[in-house]
């Protein structure tokens, strides 16, 4: 896992290499009659599918849901997908029911266009067009740097799709910046214990990494960790919130202060110690903040702030006596049905 998020600056550099591949699909989409978008996704990359979702929202204001593939799996619905873009995102690429969701998809006549690290996997060999992940053997059963790879694939998408330019020599140095600082998370695994609840929040661009940081320490740690949006953390969540909660809010920089201003405000009425991911927000002398990268904007700074919430799972794991490569109970590749 140590060696793999290592990897991540090499990753993000043979992906800013292959930009033909979003150049072929800009031209692509800019041709289909695209109303609606649907994202195919488990685990890990789920929670790309929503940094994606959040993208193609902003940027092209087209109306992005996330699939149900038990829906087609399970129940055997007949889909109805004209003029629907349909974008599976699997590190493997193998998994049945993600396969299963796509043929029927594409069967429907969605345009599909599949994401993975394996372009010789079922769902890469069913797709329209298939995007490689390049991310090179993923051993570790966390996935670190093949998710890493989804956000900045992701990235380039849209950017494609919507014309915008791309500092890519900026990606590839904050994320050598942030994989080489040696100390980056020692304070807060030192800080944190698993003997008390861990909550993890975001909003906008960072709530995929703050779902992302809570299945990593989850799939490492062994212990039960929520990671919410702050928004709906207030709607009820929040009422389980005591002085001993150990809460960490994802800040990459630039984001908008104000959208967590009012869940931070009810947190430290009754917690006044907050970790911080990232750059960004309003940390105060009793806080600790895990230290991000100051990319020019809040969607380049999520991408290369996921690094830091994988170090910390690692580095907690290591330090509770657990192996993160080898995760109880846990294989690299989960084929549900």
């Amino acid at each position: 896992m140590a060696s793999e998020i290592f990897e991540t600056p090499t990753v993000f550099r043979n992906i800013l290499e292959n930009q033909d591949v979003f150049v072929n699909l800009q031209n692509l989409l800019n041709k289909q009659m695209i109303t609606s978008v649907l994202i195919l996704a488990r685990g890990t990359s789920d929670n790309a599918a929503h940094f994606l979702k959040y993208l193609i929202e902003t940027q092209i204001g087209l109306p992005v849901g996330l699939t149900s593939p038990s829906s087609v799996t399970i129940y055997d619905s007949k889909l109805r997908f004209e003029n629907t873009l349909v974008i599976a995102i699997s590190q493997s690429g193998q998994s049945p029911d993600l396969v299963k969701f796509a043929m029927a998809a594409r069967q429907a006549k969605a345009y599909l266009i599949a994401i993975t690290n394996d372009a010789n996997s079922p769902l890469a060999a069913c797709a329209h067009n298939h995007i490689p992940l390049l991310a090179g053997p993923e051993l570790a059963v966390a996935a670190t740097k093949s998710y890493n790879a989804q956000l900045l694939i992701s990235y380039l998408l849209v950017a494609a799709w919507t014309g915008k330019k791309v500092n890519g020599e900026q990606i590839v140095s904050e994320a050598t910046r942030i994989v080489s600082t040696v100390d980056l998370v020692t304070k807060a695994v030192a800080s944190v214990t698993r003997n008390q609840e861990i909550v993890i929040l975001g909003r906008g661009f960072a709530y995929p990494n703050a779902r992302e940081a809570a299945l990593k320490i989850q799939e490492t740690c062994k212990i039960s960790v929520q990671g919410l949006s702050t928004a709906d953390y207030l709607h009820g969540p929040i009422s389980a919130l005591t002085p001993e909660t150990q809460v960490f809010i994802v800040a990459p920089k630039h984001m908008p202060v104000s959208s967590i201003t009012e869940a931070n405000e009810k947190i430290r009425s009754v917690n006044p110690r907050i970790f911080w991911i990232g750059n960004g927000g309003t940390p105060q002398s009793t806080d600790l903040v895990l230290s991000g990268s100051d990319c020019d904007d809040e969607i380049l700074s999520t991408i290369v702030d996921a690094i830091v919430i994988q170090r910390f799972a690692l580095e907690f794991s290591v330090a509770a006596g657990y192996d993160p490569d080898s995760p109880a109970g846990l294989s690299k590749v989960t084929l549900t049905n």
